[in-house]
């Protein structure tokens, strides 16, 4: 199922008519059946159901292609979500949600531009069934028109989304006692929420359980709809992969484990150290991975206390400056940004990295750092550097 959503995704991102392509090679059940995993997992009818203690309502999904046709049941009520079968108790007939699948790849993983303002049609049972419940005071329950909403505006995509709330449904502690990461995440990421991307999280957690931790990832999965997201583990977390989230077994203290990765999944077009927090393995992660992340890529660095903290992550605060903890190599890296303005320090100003960071900001225990061109020149310096005398001044050499 993960080569299908890659599939639709990469199509998705060309248009219709390459959508179309991809249905007709991989086939219409395929297609379909990939297409609502996300359906589904974007509505959160689990959250309909464990607010429902009695009411029980269903619907099917059908995605067409030219004359076929593929559907799938899903009954909501007291015992959960179910696929395949109605919810006992139902005693209305499920209501139909038909949409082009082509139409629907594209309203999950096309450019928000181009997702169609008609939406899916949607059948509702027969008057004959409908009619008589009102006439005798016994209206729909509310579930039942609650779960057509949900997949409806799933596939008009039009869903607010803030990462807090993602955060909490999805069991990730970025946004909880512990730290409250997500309001900045939201600044930096939601201009590229709609963007075709990849994103990589070192650190799944769950720490030796194979079936424990991910909550980010599918944190990720959901706010970036049209997105891979990949989490690097120490621990082999391959219990956790589903349609796009793929998880690799890898030390972040170790280059050539960490530049393999990125050769075969990358470039990233964003990166989320939430690993160890050892500044060690923090620093040779982002030398290594920052250098391949792809042009105008953002690097996420969280929770800088490993930093300052002797007892548990070997930190330290003597020399708030040092380069051999995150901080202190962080901000190294503001002088680096400036590398056009050093006038004496050849060094520094020649180190190539500088060239590829265009900002960094800081949040408490939170940095971004942002990957682009940074060779905006400096006339000013250049004088001060070769030839002062254009600006009346000795040469300061």
């Amino acid at each position: 199922m993960t080569d299908m959503v890659d599939a639709l995704v990469e199509s998705a991102d060309r248009g219709y008519g390459d959508v179309a392509a991809t249905v007709e090679r991989a086939g219409l059940r395929s297609a379909a059946a990939s297409l609502i995993n996300e359906i589904l997992f974007r509505a959160h009818l689990e959250d309909l159901a464990a607010a429902e203690s009695t009411q029980v309502s269903s619907v099917v999904i059908t995605l067409t292609h030219r004359d076929q046709e593929m559907s799938a049941l899903v009954s909501v009520g007291p015992e959960g979500v179910e696929i395949g079968r109605a919810s006992r108790g139902a005693d209305i007939p499920p209501t139909r949600i038909v949409q082009d699948v082509c139409a629907a790849a594209m309203a999950l993983y096309g450019p928000r531009e181009r997702v169609t303002s008609a939406g899916p049609e949607i059948r509702w049972p027969s008057p004959r069934t409908m009619l008589p419940r009102l006439v005798s005071g016994s209206p729909p329950p509310r579930l039942f028109h609650a779960v057509v909403q949900r997949i409806a505006q799933v596939l008009e995509r039009d869903r607010p989304v803030h990462l807090t709330d993602l955060a909490v449904r999805h069991g990730t502690d970025k946004w909880s006692f512990l730290h409250q990461y997500t309001q900045h995440y939201q600044r930096h990421f939601a201009p590229l929420r709609d963007r075709r991307l990849k994103i990589c999280e070192i650190g799944v957690g769950g720490y030796g359980d194979a079936e424990a931790g991910g909550g980010s990832l599918t944190m990720w999965k959901e706010f970036f709809p049209r997105g891979l997201v990949y989490g690097v583990d120490i621990a082999d977390k391959r219990a956790l992969d589903r349609p796009r989230i793929t998880t690799i077994q890898a030390d972040q203290s170790d280059p050539e484990a960490l530049r393999s990765m990125a050769e075969k999944y990358g470039p990233f077009d964003i990166v989320i150290d939430d690993g160890s927090h050892m500044s060690p393995h923090v620093i040779t992660s982002f030398k290594t991975l920052f250098p391949c992340l792809a042009e105008n890529g953002i690097y996420a660095i969280e929770d800088l206390h490993g930093s300052y903290w002797p007892q548990l992550f070997e930190g330290s605060e003597d020399d708030l400056n040092s380069p051999d903890f995150t901080v202190g190599f962080l901000k190294q890296m503001v002088d680096g940004v400036n590398h056009e303005e050093l006038l004496q320090n050849e060094e520094k100003a020649a180190d190539p990295i500088n060239k590829l960071i265009k900002g960094i900001h800081f949040y408490h225990n939170l940095a971004f750092v942002d990957k682009g061109r940074n060779e905006e020149g400096s006339p000013f310096a250049f004088a001060l550097r070769e030839a002062p005398e254009l600006l009346g001044l000795q040469d300061i050499r």
